[in-house]
């Protein structure tokens, strides 16, 4: 007897085999029609999957108004796209075809090179293969009868990938659909009536596995909805997106440059885009200072140990740049001939010294904390850096500002007692609502990273999680807004709570992060004198309001579209001359607001007024400050706002002023 427990609160029993579809059917008739998969025990499954025999599970019966289906249907996009594909061109290779972000995508190996010409024929296609409404079928079968299966359509990737990254397994799963079979675990929607619209957006080039040094494959981007409307704003979006891509407008608005010469995912701040980053730095520092942070400084290399000690090396090997050997070493092992794979061991091992660019600022902390006696009268102690981190990223993944190799942390750490943690944590917590408040980027919600309990990837004790992720979630729920629970999401030494920020075109972006931590202490041993004069071990805090600067004016850029609030701008003000002859009263309007602090330059230029005005336009300087006859005459300025244009003329005082109320309230105009 099976007991299937639903959403409402009803409870099913079935003495047969079912399928949630069945279920479904049992409920009602529109129901079966409208359910495109299944929830069982949290995991998602298609409608068609059979459901066990005997015991008790809930079950959810997702439809189009779920979120969950809509990434269903997009697998089985996908599929539908390999198999129009395969239709229009010969000797085909398969190989992954995931949904990602808003849509899917295929990676492919075959002759013909495909370009955004191919893709009017590919879309009638996949058109054609939608409206013949052929069913999803999934077939499972013995792992061995399954390579020979992919040994007879020709699939080689498949059946490398059945010899390798499934070879554990008894029994694999395939889909088929009319001609068209493909190794996968599924679910997909039951048959391709359910993609309401779809549209392919881009190729692009890949690697097999995502290694770089196997073959290369042609990656064939799409999207797909259940609506032509839903396609039709999300394609808006997308033209919203570009207009607003922060590494075309860095480049116009001279705010960053990243130089092949000097690699990819290098940041190089240009004086502009320096002035956002430092008012920024300026923003925060004067709350660090009000919440009794102190600031401390760090080398951007460290010896292998500190970071072995850590376990930031190996856990994260992968990610990090190669370590550095010392000179002699070197010498040594180049006498011992000393193979790659050899030396990553012994480096693995700590048979050999080195140092390490650093990918965390942590551990260079706990040193100053541990540089000195501590009392439970000194804690909590509060220590900032704008510290810069080195982290290796695939070329593939790497994008602008918002994923780099090198970027600086606002990080800090705080060493506090047992006693004091919920309330710091508090403190951290406001410290980034006030920042996400002071910059409109009110629309966001919170992410309680927790550990998966089965997972041998955290370190430390079971209690001492549950402690660190209870202080998380009350944290969380103190703040106001919606938050929710993931399991796995924890870092490998303590859960974290991560801000997840939903911009003026809906993009979500995870910004700033706080975590709790037991294990790093307790690895370096740290300690404090407690009220019993025994010796106790500090509780730690890891926190980034803004997370990376870099990821962060990156995606400001977008939030804002390249026009910064008037106390971030660049360039707060530009005044301009409707002739040369007003040139020298122009200046001194210029010296005057420069000395009452306002960015400003001036456009001496012999150009008409009207361009002038055109290009502080297009250049997005908030405010112009015209000077003509008139103004001269009457010791005014008329002043231009960027977006409401004339304001007419007004007593330089008074226009100062206007600016200045503007920067001091660092105001957000909607």
């Amino acid at each position: 007897m099976l007991k299937v427990n639903l959403p409402d609160g009803s409870v099913l029993e079935f003495s047969r085999r079912v399928r949630p579809i069945d279920i479904a059917a049992d409920i009602g008739p529109g129901l079966a029609k409208a359910t495109l998969a299944a929830e069982v025990d949290g995991v998602l499954v298609g409608a068609d999957s059979p459901l066990p025999e005997n015991g008790e599970i809930s079950l959810r019966l997702l439809t189009k108004k779920d979120p969950k289906a809509l990434g269903v249907m997009r697998h089985s996009a996908a599929h539908v796209m390999a198999r129009a594909v395969m239709r229009l061109y010969d000797g085909v290779q398969l190989a992954f075809g995931p949904t990602a972000g808003d849509g899917f995508y295929y990676d492919f190996d075959l002759k013909h090179s495909i370009s955004e010409e191919d893709f009017p024929k590919i879309e009638a296609e996949m058109a054609k293969i939608v409206k013949a409404n052929e069913p999803f079928e999934r077939v499972e079968m013995d792992r061995l009868e399954a390579i020979q299966l992919c040994k007879d359509l020709g699939q080689t990737l498949k059946v490398e990938h059945l010899d390798e990254g499934l070879a554990e397994e008894g029994s694999v799963s395939f889909y088929r659909q009319g001609e068209f079979v493909d190794l996968c675990r599924g679910p997909h929607v039951p048959s391709p009536n359910a993609i309401g619209a779809l549209k392919l957006t881009a190729v692009a080039g890949a690697y097999w596995k995502g290694d770089a040094s196997r073959q290369q494959l042609q990656r064939l981007y799409g999207t797909a909805w259940f609506n032509k409307q839903d396609l039709k704003a999300y394609l808006q979006q997308v033209e919203e997106a570009k207009r607003r891509d922060h590494r075309l407008l860095g480049r116009k608005l001279k705010l960053f440059e990243i130089d092949e010469q000097v690699g990819q995912g290098l940041v190089l701040w240009k004086p502009r885009g320096a002035i956002v980053r430092t008012e920024l730095e300026r923003f925060i520092g004067e709350h660090l200072h009000r919440q009794g942070y102190q600031r401390v400084f760090t080398p951007h290399i460290g010896k292998l140990d500190l970071f072995r000690t850590s376990g930031h090396f190996p856990y994260y090997r992968e990610s990090q740049y190669p370590p550095m050997i010392a000179h002699e070493q070197m010498k040594l092992l180049a006498d011992e001939n000393c193979s790659c794979g050899e030396l990553a061991n012994r480096l693995a091992e700590g048979n050999i010294d080195g140092y390490l660019l650093k990918p965390m600022n942590c551990p260079f902390h706990i040193k100053l904390y541990q540089s000195e006696p501590r009392s439970y009268r000194d804690l909590p102690i509060r220590l900032a850096e704008f510290g810069t981190v080195y982290r290796w990223e695939q070329s593939g993944e790497l994008g602008g500002m918002t994923r780099v190799r090198g970027f600086t942390q606002d990080d800090a750490h705080l060493f506090v007692t047992e006693e004091q943690l919920d309330q710091e944590v508090a403190g951290c917590l406001e410290l980034v609502k006030i920042i996400f408040g002071t910059l409109g980027m009110t629309d966001y919600r919170v992410r309680v990273g927790l550990r998966e309990p089965d997972s041998q990837k955290y370190v430390g004790t079971a209690e001492q999680w549950e402690r660190a992720e209870a202080a998380c979630c009350r944290a969380a729920e103190l703040l106001g807004v919606p938050f929710e629970a993931e399991v796995g999401e924890a870092a490998f030494y303590g859960p974290k709570i991560d801000f997840v920020v939903r911009d003026v075109i809906g993009r979500e972006w995870q910004l700033g992060t706080v975590q709790v931590d037991y294990q790093l202490p307790e690895r370096f041993g740290l300690e404090y004198a407690g009220a019993d004069n025994q010796p106790h071990r500090p509780v730690m805090i890891h926190r980034a309001p803004f997370g990376s600067m870099e990821r962060f004016v990156g995606v400001l850029i977008e939030h804002f579209a390249g026009a910064f609030p008037l106390w971030l701008a660049p360039e707060q003000a530009r005044v301009l001359v409707v002739s040369q002859k007003f040139e020298e009263y122009a200046r001194e309007v210029e010296g005057h607001l420069s000395q009452a602090g306002i960015r400003v330059s001036g456009d001496y230029r012999s150009e008409k007024i009207g361009a002038k005005i055109r290009d502080a336009q297009l250049e997005l300087v908030p405010y112009m400050f015209v000077i003509g006859g008139r103004e001269m005459e009457q010791g005014n300025v008329a002043v231009r706002d960027r977006r409401e244009g004339d304001l007419g003329a007004m007593p330089l005082d008074g226009a100062i002023a206007k600016l200045r109320t503007e920067i001091d309230e660092k105001a957000i105009r909607p």
